[in-house]
């Protein structure tokens, strides 16, 4: 018996610091998954069926709602099927991470059918507000209900001031004595009061900025190389190595495009309408959008 042939991939990289993946509908075309293991805790959901998993190289495949992947675990997930996607990459060492570990205790887990139930919500948030805060807001909810903790919010001003020194300068080299130093703290007191605060090592949360604003430049229209230079990598090589450590991925398949990505490049435009030569408007957006994805 033949089956229909799967609708196009088209979907978005979303990206805010401590967890990152894509959303998309279509599965013919998207982003290739071999068997791999990564450092990120891996959250994968297939809407309304479809999604498919595989634990091991050479496991069979199973077909769930959902997926929760441990870090290191050898795996790979089929969306071919599947009308509307999600798959994250949570860092171990956020709150969320460090209660999605002690959930699994090193094995994979499939999710019942209920996880789900916010995938209506979700795809509204993408396909119709096109809006990455309404995602980010979704997807948080999701994984506070998964992990049963909440995002911290940083308070304290030292590292208040310390995450905007960081946004106002991360295509710069930025160094934990520079940053105790101006907070009046030594490395050692302000590193665990970063990670307090956080839920992240200071050099984890430089790696999240310079990704975030290598998918701002990507979004934009620039190219992976300028991306990456731009974004204080040595090269796009060196992007890459991160990517991958990261989140198991190439960073070229944060160039697929979808409503989110459309929706900046036309509030790009509309900037360029009224701010004059495009020398002069994208990097203003370039500011503004980097500034938004904290």
């Amino acid at each position: 018996m033949s089956h229909p042939p799967a609708a196009p991939y088209r979907g978005d990289f979303i990206a805010w610091p401590g967890v990152c993946g894509f959303i998309g509908e279509g599965g013919a075309g998207g982003p290739a998954i071999q068997p791999h293991a990564h450092y990120a805790i891996q959250l994968a959901l297939g809407a309304p069926k479809g999604l498919r998993v595989q634990h091991g190289r050479h496991a069979e495949w199973q077909a769930c709602a959902g997926a929760l992947v441990p870090s290191r675990s050898t795996h790979t997930i089929d969306v071919t099927a599947c009308e509307f996607s999600l798959v994250l990459f949570i860092e171990p060492e956020t709150p969320a991470g460090r209660a999605l570990a002690a959930r699994l205790q090193g094995r994979p887990e499939l999710l019942p059918d209920e996880v789900l139930a916010c995938s209506d919500r979700l795809a509204h948030a993408w396909r119709v507000e096109r809006s990455h805060d309404a995602v980010r807001e979704v997807c948080t909810q999701l994984l506070q209900s998964l992990s049963g903790t909440a995002a911290p919010q940083p308070s304290d001003p030292r590292v208040l001031a310390a995450i905007e020194r960081i946004h106002q300068h991360v295509v710069q080299p930025i160094t934990l004595p520079e940053l105790a130093q101006a907070a009046h703290l030594s490395p050692g007191r302000f590193r665990h009061l970063f990670v307090e605060q956080t839920g992240m090592p200071l050099r984890t949360y430089v790696l999240w900025r310079r990704l975030l604003h290598v998918w701002t430049l990507l979004t934009e229209g620039e190219s992976l190389a300028g991306a990456a230079h731009a974004a204080g990598f040595a090269d796009s090589a060196h992007l890459s190595r991160t990517a991958r450590t990261m989140f198991g991925l190439p960073p070229s398949v944060l160039q697929v495009k979808g409503p989110l990505s459309t929706a900046r490049r036309e509030a790009a435009l509309q900037r360029a309408t009224t701010t004059g030569p495009v020398s002069v408007w994208r990097k203003a957006a370039r500011s503004a959008t980097s500034a938004g994805d904290s």
